[in-house]
């Protein structure tokens, strides 16, 4: 333990010392200057109540000037302020981890999967930062890089309801064979908080949507791979765990395409970790060719020197998580940080009793 500010302390102690000494050199020459004196009072110092009474008065004062002196003793190691000095070695943690999520609607059976057995990842990679991207015409920067998993966890259960009201805005009141949304005129309320809700987590990730079209792939690929924190400067193990069914809807042309953006992963030294729909899942929604879109995330992911994964029974997040540790993570700088904690417990509980001790003593001086 030590003082923030030690010469309060050095300063104080010797001008209470001082004070004290002066007090009682000027109490010893105090003399009689004048007034009505009393005579005979030597029967009265004679007497056992006067002789009792003059003891408790002497005990009690005595008792008294110690609690002053303590009190303000106290109060000067308060304001030096005890501490206590920490020092912490914490190393920058191994790997960068982001789930980069495209959320259009044809793949909430997918996303809801993956977020739920992704909540016991976060676990299993104890030491490692995560992050989540979620993106469909624009990208969204869902949880910025961090170690903080409960925090992480919290948001995941929080995103696998998005996938809920996905789903049960698909199957209550979309109409595959139009393509259109089926209003339900008797439960419109329940359709327009059904609506708000959804409104909510898609705010960010519909920006221009009816200008530029639906699940960007390559950029939200791009602007996942932008958000890890301090890119150009840092030499760490990057990975980004992306699910995707790769059925891109453009409308117009897109500034980045998933063959471009793995390029500038493969640049930055970034892995991914592709997951791709089974062919049940596949949405009737998409107007492109299944095989052809898998063929084309396979090749980019493999391209990154990641790995391609296919929905199935057999598909264990587990292997994924293997897999991801078998990633050696790069040596980076340990970071110390020392903490200064203060320690005023002490001084205050002297205080506290000493301010106490001093009203009891005053009570019986009164009585």
């Amino acid at each position: 333990m030590h003082l923030i500010h030690p010469n309060v302390l050095k300063i104080g102690l010797p001008v209470l010392a001082v004070i004290i000494i002066l007090m009682h050199v000027l109490k010893l020459k105090i003399k009689y200057k004048g007034g009505i004196k009393a005579a005979n009072t030597y029967f009265v110092r004679n007497l056992d109540t006067y002789k009792t009474r003059r003891k408790l008065y002497t005990i009690l004062s005595i008792v008294m000037e110690v609690c002053i002196v303590a009190t303000a003793a106290a109060s000067l190691v308060l304001v030096s302020r005890p501490a206590k000095k920490e020092t912490v070695s914490n190393g920058t943690k191994k790997r960068d981890i982001f789930l980069c999520m495209d959320v259009s609607y044809s793949l909430y059976e997918l996303n809801y999967e993956l977020v739920e057995s992704l909540e016991g990842v976060v676990d299993g990679l104890d030491g490692d930062r995560f992050g989540i991207c979620i993106y469909n015409t624009s990208s969204v920067l869902y949880v910025p890089m961090t170690d903080d998993y409960d925090f992480v966890k919290g948001k995941l259960e929080e995103i696998k309801e998005y996938f809920v009201l996905q789903k049960k805005y698909m199957d209550t009141y979309y109409d595959p064979n139009t393509g259109y949304v089926k209003y339900d005129y008797d439960n419109y309320d329940e359709f327009q908080a059904l609506q708000e809700q959804l409104d909510y987590y898609d705010a960010g990730t519909l920006v221009k949507n009816y200008q530029k079209g639906s699940s960007l792939i390559g950029e939200g690929l791009a602007s996942c791979m932008y958000s890890f924190p301090r890119l150009d400067e840092e030499d760490r193990t990057r990975i980004i765990i992306m699910s995707t069914d790769n059925s891109q809807e453009e409308l117009s042309k897109p500034l980045v395409e998933l063959d471009e953006a793995a390029q500038l992963c493969k640049k930055n030294d970034i892995k991914i970790f592709g997951i791709f729909p089974n062919q049940e899942n596949w949405s009737w929604m998409n107007t492109t060719d299944y095989h052809e879109d898998e063929q084309a995330l396979s090749a980019a992911v493999q391209s990154t020197g990641g790995k391609y994964y296919k929905q199935s029974e057999s598909l264990s997040v587990q292997d994924i998580v293997r897999d991801i540790e078998r990633e050696e993570a790069l040596e980076v700088e340990e970071v110390t940080i020392t903490k200064v904690n203060d320690q005023p417990q002490k001084a205050v509980v002297v205080l506290m009793i000493v301010v106490c001790l001093m009203l009891v003593t005053g009570l019986v001086i009164k009585l």
